[in-house]
Parts: structure tokens; C-alpha cells; sequence
């Protein structure tokens, strides 16, 4: 059983977090991972770029970051947990780069996430040529979830909801 914890920082938590953490388990079971409890961030641009700058160097903003955790730790029940980090996204990059590549919105939050889960499941890329294995890859599973919305069709004014969002599968 997959777990997804999303929260929100410098923006209200969505009230569509829950179907982004369902999302986020739909993936994961379409490359396997069992047992992982992924925590994501949804975030504005001066969160991510103060991450990006102390993590990576980069005074600038980004769309997703992923901190690998890769740790695993023993439930109160004996099974083994996989603790494989943290996704970032920032919402306010994310429509920015849906109005620059003429996409939705939704479209550019499931690439975001999947592209995430990627990177904590051990994938890497040198450029975001389609043609790099983890962007193949990406773009496959993105394709078979065409039909899956984590946005409801305004977008994702963010409304804000009672509390972090826990999706259990």
C-alpha cells in the first residue's frame, strides 16, 4: 500500500490536493513502487527559489524539485516503509510554463508529478530531449493518464481545504 502526503506552503492547500495525491498513486502503481509514503509541496516561486538556491546553487526559480530521501524504516506492524523524499512544485511556474507551451494546466501538473516520482525512484537526465530514457518515460505514462484530471476545469485556483491531504492505497 502506496501513501501520499500533500501539503501547501505561501499558498492555500488546493481543494483538488486529494485527487493529486490519487494521481500520484496511479503512478506509482504504473512503475511498481509498493510501500513508498511520497510526500509532495505545492508551493509559489519564492518558496522553490529559496530551495533551489540553498540546495542546488541556483538563485532561480524552478517548476519541480525532488529531494531524494531513499531511507526506508519499520512500521508498528513490522512491514518495511519506503521514505523516498520530497516533490516540490511550484504553481506559479507551473502555469507559467502552460501558457508558454500552450498546454492545460492539469496536463502540466500530472508532467510535473510524474516527472518527480522519477527522480525518486533513482531516474536522471542530462536534457529534456524526448529522446533521454527518463523524459521517454515520463511522456509514456503522461499519455497513458490522458483521460486522469487532477484539476477541475478552472484550474488550480488554489481553495484552501481543512488540513493536509493523505491518500492511502
Amino acid at each position: 500500500m502506496n501513501r501520499v502526503a500533500v501539503n501547501a506552503e505561501e499558498v492555500p492547500l488546493p481543494a483538488w490536493s486529494g485527487a493529486l495525491g490519487g494521481f500520484a498513486l496511479k503512478v506509482l502503481d504504473e512503475i511498481s513502487r509498493d510501500n513508498w509514503d511520497l510526500s509532495v509541496l505545492l508551493c509559489g516561486d519564492e518558496t522553490i527559489k529559496a530551495l533551489n538556491t540553498k540546495y542546488r546553487g541556483k538563485n532561480e526559480t524552478t517548476d519541480v524539485l525532488s529531494f531524494e530521501l531513499g531511507a526506508e524504516e519499520t512500521d508498528g506492524e513490522g512491514n518495511t516503509r519506503c521514505l523516498p523524499g520530497d516533490i516540490i512544485i511550484s504553481l506559479d511556474t507551473l502555469r507559467e510554463n502552460a501558457r508558454y507551451f500552450a498546454i492545460s494546466e492539469d496536463e502540466e501538473l500530472r508532467r510535473l508529478l510524474i516527472h518527480g516520482i522519477l527522480h525518486l525512484d533513482g531516474m536522471d537526465h542530462q536534457s529534456n530531449d524526448d529522446a533521454e530514457p527518463m523524459i521517454a518515460l515520463q511522456e509514456n505514462i503522461l499519455a497513458k493518464f490522458e483521460k486522469e484530471h487532477i484539476l477541475p476545469p478552472a484550474g488550480p485556483t488554489a481553495r484552501p481545504t481543512a488540513g493536509p491531504q493523505g491518500v492511502n492505497r
